[in-house]
């Protein structure tokens, strides 16, 4: 059995650890197809941190309290950028972490694409996943907001991190992505796919990039194997981080109905062909898709291992 899992952000690489436990039971393999829009140039270095939380989770390197970032960091750069006043000051780098993006910016450098670039990383971890970006290109999210010098548009990661995704935000856009291809591996991945997932990611800022990218979506739709989408939103709140408010931009519900209508069934010219949802949700319906509500908090290995299972036996049983 072939998987494919759609994922970004902490949610997508805790789901990923479910999503390997299961296919071990199983006998599968499993290519994760994971977001660039938050990626970003800091203090010299390239910085992925959708591909690195996945991997960092599951090289069972990744910070458990923070979700992010490497366990037992140290922050001797941080603090000496600081003494510096070096820009950005409201984004902190690891040491550790530091050394990841140093490896990645000299690969880059040298002219190797971000697709090499994370396999060679993944040499070291040892994530028993393969992971794709969703392309080798150029792709950012950016955030149009009002900011306390005017309306601009400013990356993902100055919205999120600098201003808590707390000024009036206008729209997002993924810059670059009219020109972005989908990294080498990311079509044959889901044209041989037997299962597709989208993770309980962010779906504006996680999910929605990697669909930007230009014959993703197509390859998506067209793909033989059924794509089932599990809710990042449980009991009408996010599980973790901000998606609320990102929701609210692009006026969207946030409750496990409104991500589900915002994917919509591909029979319908949407993504999904079936849709898990929380057991706090069940009774939710989305038009075109088989909903089923299964327990859906990732309290650790085991239960998200059977929240894939679910998700697996619903794709087994759609329509």
């Amino acid at each position: 059995m072939r998987i494919v899992v759609l994922a970004g952000g902490i949610g997508g690489a805790r789901f990923l650890l479910g999503v390997r436990a299961h296919a071990a039971e199983v006998g599968a393999d499993i290519t994760a197809v994971v977001n660039v829009g938050d990626d970003a140039w800091m203090h010299g270095v390239r910085i992925c941190p959708d591909l690195d939380s996945v991997m960092y989770t599951l090289g069972g390197a990744a910070d458990p309290e923070r979700g992010w970032g490497r366990a037992g960091e140290s922050w001797t750069v941080k603090s000496e950028l600081a003494a510096y006043g070096a820009e950005p000051t409201w984004f902190g780098l690891g040491d550790k972490d530091l050394a990841t993006h140093l490896v990645r910016t000299r690969m880059l450098n040298a002219g190797y694409p971000l697709s090499a670039v994370t396999e060679a990383l993944c040499a070291r971890w040892q994530p028993g996943v393969r992971l794709l970006p969703a392309t080798d290109d150029r792709l950012e999210t950016h955030a149009v907001a009002e900011l306390p010098d005017g309306r601009r548009a400013v990356h993902f990661q100055e919205w999120w991190v600098r201003y808590r995704a707390e000024v009036p935000t206008e729209r997002f856009v993924f810059v670059g992505a009219e020109s972005a291809k989908p990294a080498p591996g990311v079509l044959d991945a889901l044209a041989g796919a037997d299962l597709v997932l989208v993770a309980p990611s962010n779906p504006v800022v996680s999910i929605a990039p990697i669909l930007a990218v230009p014959g993703l979506r197509d390859a998506l739709t067209a793909a033989a194997a059924p794509v089932v989408g599990v809710s990042p939103i449980i009991g009408g709140a996010p599980v973790r981080g901000m998606a609320d408010k990102c929701l609210a931009v692009v006026g969207v519900p946030c409750t496990a109905e409104g991500v589900g209508g915002l994917y919509g069934a591909r029979a319908e010219g949407g993504i999904l062909d079936a849709y898990l949802v929380d057991s706090s949700d069940e009774g939710a319906r989305v038009p075109g898709l088989a909903v089923r509500a299964a327990p859906l908090w990732m309290t650790d290995e085991r239960a998200t291992a059977a929240m894939v299972a679910a998700a697996v036996d619903l794709a087994g049983a759609r329509g």
